[in-house]
């Protein structure tokens, strides 16, 4: 079976990494008191203007292209605004791999000139970091757990697995080093003992547990 993906991603704002807010970057000043920095570094045109240049350049389906598991990914990057505006110490903070990193990375080096941070109108180099949460989805079939790609360590997490053309009596889920619990027809219990990512693999049970896909979790200590 051809398995139909599709991708997008999030653009995460930089305080507080939530998905909503599109800022560019945590200020991290090159001193030890934070406060010191008046104004953070900018991209030229503010949140907007980032947001756009994030759009129309970065390549949502790069994880797909590199066949990463349906799931949901947050890559960050911290990078340095020098004194003159330039983006230097491009550093991967995530290592997820499937070139979600790179894409990062190869977009923020083409970002050009910023607005520098400054204290008393005097330019000062600044650290961002910049996190973009990728997302695989699968025409093929669906993972539904109560977060989305999340799961709770040393807990019982319920999911739901549905598969196109495939009955849901015929599915069923193997989690290398975790224990599933089949409650119903498609319907499971999930139980993984560790914090970190976990791939889930879905099988046709009537066709010699032939792998239907897989999908990756994070998993969250309790």
């Amino acid at each position: 079976m051809k398995t139909i993906f599709t991708a997008c991603y999030l653009i995460s704002g930089m305080l507080t990494f939530a998905q909503v807010n599109p800022d560019a970057g945590t200020r991290l000043s090159g001193t030890k008191d934070s406060t010191a920095v008046e104004v953070d570094a900018s991209y030229p045109g503010g949140a907007a203007a980032w947001t756009k240049f994030l759009q129309k350049n970065l390549k949502a389906d790069v994880p797909i292209k590199n066949e990463a598991p349906i799931g949901q990914y947050q890559a960050i990057v911290l990078f340095i605004v020098d004194k003159d505006g330039s983006i230097s110490n491009l550093k991967p903070e995530t290592r997820l791999g499937y070139g979600m990193e790179d894409e990062l990375v190869r977009v923020l080096g083409m970002s050009g000139k910023w607005i520098p941070a400054t204290r008393n109108g005097i330019p000062l180099k600044a650290y961002r970091r910049q996190p973009i949460t990728f997302l695989n989805t699968s025409a093929d079939f669906e993972i539904v757990s109560k977060e989305p790609f999340s799961l709770l360590a040393n807990t019982d997490n319920e999911i739901t697995v549905r598969a196109r053309k495939i009955k849901p009596e015929a599915i069923a889920i193997n989690v290398p080093g975790g224990k599933v619990t089949r409650l119903s027809d498609g319907k499971f219990l999930v139980r993984v003992s560790k914090a970190g990512r976990v791939n889930i693999e879905v099988v046709n049970s009537k066709k010699d547990d032939k792998l239907i896909g897989v999908g990756s979790f994070e998993v969250f200590a309790k």
